[in-house]
């Protein structure tokens, strides 16, 4: 019965988890079909077919979220939204790269103001990297120069990487202001002050927060990049979602990078660049050379050591073991390999060419059930008088003089900025790409010093775009299919997470019934007042059944010698009967009777 039950429960589960992916499947021939259905009332729109749209079944809408287009509401030195449709004020670079082939020198990689492809806000344009593999540069200009001075540097920007990104970046960069800056001649050698953004190849997933350093000292320029955030940046490359990058820098020297308003980085221009903003105070001096006696040996052999005369240098490693027996049976005169000889020359061989043809060697099936083949050798094993080469004992080095380094001289570069805020002021925006995925959107470019009117700038243009993203994003079943279909083993995971926990409960509640015993034993537990023991009670039931059976084997006995003795003893007078048989009623008492007179 039981084995029976638990067959059902394991048909059940079975069947429940058939019943879930059947369930499964058919959502997904139903969304299939929805796409038809869709397709078809598509085509029957362009007929002018009313009377037949109407009786075909629609599925629900998405809710709509109505876009319209951000509007600086402050101080800002920058503001793009690309919803005019043109690319009015922004400047396509004319030059070309120096050091590469003609060929792909030119910055002729092309530029749309268009929407993103999967919109989810009709209306809503943007600045579209269109080609792959080429050299891309476009630049506008900011309504005044900005000047680092007691003002925080707010920059912010929205990217989405609508197919994908393979290799490539989509970083901007705020140029220097230069009296000689022609946007039309932007290149990668172009000077800028800051370059920040996301940047991506192979799987190395990169945001880039560099700003070019000058040096006090020489007036030369270095680049000085930010520490590399802690954050997985591998989900902003991969979900085709539009992200919002920002950067705040601080007259404190403190920065900040953040995505979609969420911080991922931050740190102090003092502390968090590499290389560090302010040189060492001291260098080791160049002109000094290690002396020649200078022991940096910390332990050496002890010279006094001594090899005992019993070290054997020359003892090998292994030996033949002189114990062991050549096994019965062991074909000395077979060989282990034979050749083919179901082999058979190639016509295509040419002895000239390819020597004298032989044919494969095939393990020789002799063998087969022998021990071995072949000269039998004795096996090695390792030598017990074995010690090696004999190497004298190492001790302390009493010359150890510590690892030597050049003195430390003041370092003639030395200088201290203790405000690398200060950076050199910039005038434009610009974009210089390469990338090796094409339909990168861009939006909303923000440049300003104000914080509260950069989160309101990205509320009214990012903000709206996450909410209609939201609202648009399928249901939970959906995206649980999704995910499976990228990786099925998750099938399996959801299978085990509604059928195991359906099996369990079954196993427990439908499985094997309480005996009366355990139960009344059970029951026992229900009060306060004593109980006895059941298991001592059986035992003490079957003791007095032992006891009971050894009384009557007693009283059986004792009648036979009574009436034994009474054959015998005839003769004896009737005291001595009389006797008898009380004794033989006191030593019985459940067989005594009543004496007649």
């Amino acid at each position: 019965m039981e084995l029976k039950m638990r067959l059902c429960v394991a048909l059940l589960s079975l069947s429940l988890c058939l019943g879930l992916m059947g369930h499964v499947r058919a959502q997904e021939e139903a969304e299939d079909m929805d796409m038809d259905v869709e397709d078809a009332i598509d085509d029957m729109q362009e007929e002018d077919v009313e009377e037949e749209e109407q009786q075909v079944p629609s599925s629900p809408p998405v809710p709509t979220v109505t876009y319209k287009a951000p509007e600086p509401m402050g101080e800002h030195y920058f503001a793009e939204s690309f919803d005019k449709g043109t690319l009015q004020g922004w400047v396509l670079s004319q030059a070309k790269k120096d050091g590469i082939d003609e060929e792909i020198a030119k910055y002729d990689g092309k530029w749309e103001v268009e929407e993103m492809k999967d919109t989810k806000l009709p209306g809503d344009k943007g600045l579209v990297l269109k080609s792959k593999a080429k050299h891309h540069a476009i630049s506008a200009l900011l309504l005044r120069p900005f000047t680092f001075d007691t003002k925080p540097l707010i920059v912010q920007y929205e990217v989405n990487f609508q197919t994908g990104i393979d290799c490539g970046g989509a970083y901007v960069k705020l140029l220097s202001q230069t009296p000689d800056l022609d946007l039309e001649e932007f290149v990668d050698k172009t000077p800028y002050t800051i370059m920040f953004g996301p940047d991506k190849c192979g799987e190395d997933y990169k945001l880039h927060f560099i700003f070019r350093h000058k040096n006090p000292k020489t007036g030369e320029f270095e680049e000085k990049h930010a520490k590399k955030p802690d954050a997985d940046l591998r989900t902003y490359y991969t979900d085709k979602k539009t992200h919002l990058y920002t950067l705040v820098l601080n007259p404190d020297n403190s920065f900040e990078i953040l995505i979609d308003q969420t911080v991922v980085n931050s740190g102090s221009l003092l502390n968090d660049m590499t290389p560090p903003i302010n040189p060492p105070a001291e260098i080791e001096d160049p002109d000094d050379l290690k002396p020649e006696d200078w022991d940096e040996r910390p332990k050496i052999q002890d010279p006094d050591a001594v090899k005992p005369e019993d070290w054997d240098e020359d003892a090998p490693a292994k030996i033949a073991d002189e114990d062991a027996v050549k096994p019965d049976g062991w074909l000395d005169e077979e060989p282990e390999y034979i050749s083919d000889p179901d082999a058979l020359k190639p016509e295509d061989w040419d002895e000239d060419m390819d020597g004298e043809w032989e044919a494969p060697q095939i393990p020789n099936p002799v063998c087969e059930t022998a021990p071995g083949c072949g000269p039998w050798e004795r096996p090695v094993i390792d030598n017990p008088n074995y010690k090696g080469k004999w190497k004298p004992p190492m001790i302390d080095n009493p010359n150890y003089q510590g690892v030597w380094k050049p003195r430390k001289i003041p370092n003639p570069d030395f200088f201290e900025d203790l405000h690398p805020f200060r950076m050199t002021p910039i005038s434009a925006v610009g974009l210089e790409l390469w990338s090796m995925s094409s339909d990168i959107f861009f939006d909303n470019f923000f440049v300003t010093s104000d914080r509260n009117v950069a989160e309101r700038w990205a509320a009214d243009g990012w903000g709206l775009k996450k909410a209609a993203e939201g609202a648009a994003e399928p249901g939970l079943m959906n995206q649980m299919i999704t995910a499976a279909e990228e990786r099925p083993w998750l099938w399996v995971v959801y299978v085990l997470t509604v059928a195991l926990p359906l099996v369990l409960i079954i196993v427990f509640c439908c499985t094997g019934k309480k005996s009366s015993e355990s139960t009344s034993a059970a029951e026992y537990k229900k009060t306060d007042a004593p109980q006895p023991d059941v298991k001592e009670e059986a035992e003490e039931e079957d003791t007095k059944e032992e006891e009971s059976e050894a009384k009557k084997s007693e009283e059986e006995d004792s009648t036979g010698e009574a009436e034994e003795a009474a054959e015998d003893d005839g003769k004896d007078d009737n005291t001595s009967s009389q006797r008898s048989e009380d004794d033989i009623l006191r030593r019985s008492p459940r067989s005594r009777k009543p004496r007649k007179d």
